[in-house]
C-alpha cells in the first residue's frame, strides 16, 4: 500500500505541470491501482518531466533575482550597511559590546591591494543580500515542490519552509552578535611581541566575518535537516540517541574550528549546537510517532 501511494505521489507531481502536447489516452484500467498509475505512455511522461526541468529553472532564476534584490536593496544602502552591520564590530562603542560589558580593542582595517577596496565593497553587498532575499529563494523551492505534495504533506512543508528560514536567520544573528564579537576581539588582543601591531586587511576582515555568519546560520540548519532525513527514515531517534557522545564530540570540533582558540568562545558556540542536536531528537521522534500512525491508520 505505501509503494502504491509513493508511486501515486510521484506520478502527480511529474504530471502537476500542464503539457504542450496532448496526453495519449490511458489505457482499459487493469490490475491493481499501483500498475494503473505506472501505465502511463512514454511521450507523456517524458514532456511531463521536460516541463517539470523547465519549472525548475524558473523557480531557481526567481530565486537568484530574489537574492539580487536583496543585494540592490543594500546597494542603496550601502553607507548604513557597510559601516553600521560590518564595521560595527570594529568600534569599541558596538552595542554588542556594551551589552556583554567588554572594554573593547578598536579594530584598525587596512587595504594593501589595488582592488581590495572594490572586491570588498560587492561581496558586502552580495553576502547581505543574500541574508535579505534567502526568504524568497526559500519560497520559490516551496512553490516547486508543492504541486507533488499530498493536502497534508503540503501543511508539513510549509512549516518546514518557514521553520528552515526561521532557524538560518536566527544562526546568522547567533554568529554576528555573539561570535563575530568575541572572535575578533581575541584576535584584536593576541600579540606576540609589542613589536607587533594588530593592523587586518579588509579583504580577510570582510571575509572571516562572511565565514563566521553563514558558517553559523547553516550549522543552526541541524533540525530540518534531521527532519528531512527522518521523515525518508534515514535517521531515527533512537540513532541519535545512542549517538549524543559522538555528536559531542563533532561538536566541540566544529565549535574549535568556528572560534578563536579559547574555552569561553568555544563553549558559547558549542551550547546552543548540543540544544539543537537534542531538538532534532524530538523532532525526530514526533516524525517517527506520527508515521506509526499513519501506518495503523492504513492497516485499519
Amino acid at each position: 500500500m505505501r509503494r502504491s501511494r509513493y508511486l501515486a505521489m510521484s506520478m502527480k507531481f511529474f504530471g502537476s505541470r500542464t503539457s504542450t502536447a496532448p496526453a495519449k489516452p490511458l489505457p482499459p484500467a487493469q490490475g491493481d491501482g499501483a500498475a494503473q498509475e505506472l501505465d502511463l505512455s512514454g511521450d507523456l511522461l517524458e514532456m511531463s518531466f521536460l516541463d517539470h526541468l523547465e519549472e525548475l529553472r524558473w523557480r531557481l532564476l526567481k530565486g537568484i533575482g530574489g537574492i539580487l534584490l536583496g543585494a540592490i536593496v543594500c546597494g542603496i544602502f550601502d553607507r548604513f550597511v557597510i559601516d553600521q552591520i560590518l564595521l560595527g564590530p570594529t568600534k569599541p562603542e558596538f552595542f554588542i559590546y556594551q551589552l556583554m560589558g567588554f572594554d573593547a580593542t578598536p579594530l584598525v582595517l587596512q587595504n594593501r591591494t589595488i582592488t581590495g577596496q572594490f572586491f570588498a565593497y560587492w561581496g558586502s553587498v552580495v553576502a547581505v543580500g543574500a541574508i535579505i532575499g534567502s526568504p524568497i529563494f526559500i519560497y520559490q523551492v516551496w512553490k516547486f515542490v508543492e504541486p507533488g505534495l499530498y493536502p497534508s504533506e503540503k501543511k508539513g512543508m510549509r512549516f518546514a519552509s518557514l521553520f528552515a528560514a526561521g532557524f538560518f536567520v536566527l544562526g546568522v544573528l547567533f554568529g554576528y552578535g555573539v561570535l563575530t564579537p568575541l572572535a575578533l576581539q581575541f584576535f584584536a588582543n593576541f600579540v606576540i611581541s609589542d613589536q607587533i601591531i594588530n593592523e587586518f586587511d579588509i579583504t580577510k576582515y570582510f571575509g572571516m566575518v562572511t565565514m563566521w555568519v553563514f558558517g553559523v546560520g547553516v550549522l543552526f540548519e541541524l533540525p530540518v535537516i534531521m527532519y528531512f532525513l527522518s521523515k525518508v527514515g534515514l535517521v531515527s531517534a533512537g540513532v541519535l540517541r545512542k549517538g549524543r557522545k559522538y555528536s559531542l564530540v563533532v561538536i566541540l570540533i566544529l565549535a574549535a574550528i568556528m572560534t578563536p582558540p579559547d574555552p569561553i568562545s568555544q563553549i558559547i558556540v558549542a551550547i546552543p549546537m548540543l540544544l539543537l542536536y537534542e531538538l532534532s531528537i524530538k523532532i525526530a521522534t514526533r516524525v517517527e510517532k506520527r508515521r506509526e500512525r499513519e501506518l495503523k491508520a492504513a492497516l485499519e
